[in-house]
């Protein structure tokens, strides 16, 4: 068992992408890729995933995540607050399946927070529900969750259905420095604690180098994202993910470039 983990820890650290919106403008931006990458994408049907999945040329690109997101109205994201139709839909066109997917646990505050008030009644049947699915599902199952805050406020997330102790699951923190200022001590102290306990199934989401759903984010710096690799680097993460493919460019490229390629 000791001799697995070190393999498994041995391996290239991948740095790979979300895209929000996979527009073919967008997903032009694979073209600079030419290190092994995952790439996680966001789609509002398993349909239109398969469609553009199925488009996707770049051989460098391992392996391609459905990210399900709602309509706005149904909260976008997913969480015990998200409309009960939409996750039945979203759960249902996934039975049978065996497709990587990524839930996205975030609260609908942004999007519609009238669902506190109409879905709160279906709080407790939606956390079961996504419980169920998580706990059930044949396929690889991400689940991106809200940046660490040590592990009582990871038990807070847990009772509001935001986090989903479940061993299979690969976890992704997301840690995005152009939000938020953490201090590198934090971030590692994070790593190790998302280490123990999920071993090589504890990732981070790094970012943005493009805005996202909200529009107005600011963008990570060239040199922020040099010091965030480099500690995950030297942390021995198996993967990042980068928030988000669209804002990739000769720049970016370089700095990951220096990372992939430093001892």
């Amino acid at each position: 068992m000791v001799f697995d983990y070190i393999l498994i820890r041995d391996e290239k650290m991948l740095i790979s992408f979300f895209e929000e919106f996979p527009t073919k403008e967008n997903l032009s931006k694979l073209e600079l890729i030419d290190w092994p990458t995952n790439l996680y994408l966001a789609t509002t049907s398993l349909e239109d995933f398969l469609k553009i999945k199925a488009s996707i040329k770049n051989k460098f690109v391992k392996d391609i995540i459905y990210w399900p997101i709602l309509r706005r109205i149904e909260g976008y994201w997913i969480s015990p607050f998200s409309s009960r139709k939409a996750l039945l839909r979203i759960f249902n066109e996934l039975k049978g399946k065996k497709v990587p997917i990524m839930l996205d646990l975030e609260l609908p505050t942004t999007r519609n927070p009238l669902l506190y008030i109409t879905q709160g009644v279906n709080f407790c049947k939606n956390k079961r529900l996504i419980n169920m699915f998580i706990r059930e599902y044949s396929g690889q199952i991400y689940l991106a969750e809200y940046y660490p805050e040590g592990e009582k406020q990871e038990q807070i997330l847990e009772q509001f259905g935001l986090h989903y102790n479940t061993p299979t699951v690969k976890i992704i923190k997301m840690v995005y420095h152009s939000l938020h200022d953490f201090n590198k001590e934090f971030i590692i102290n994070e790593i190790k604690r998302g280490q123990k306990s999920k071993i090589n199934n504890f990732l981070l989401g790094y970012g943005l180098i493009s805005p996202g759903i909200n529009q107005k984010e600011p963008v990570l710096s060239l040199k922020r994202l040099k010091e965030d690799l480099l500690i995950a680097k030297k942390n021995k993460l198996n993967e990042v993910i980068i928030f988000r493919l669209a804002g990739l460019d000769k720049n970016y490229k370089k700095i990951i470039s220096e990372i992939l390629n430093s001892k």
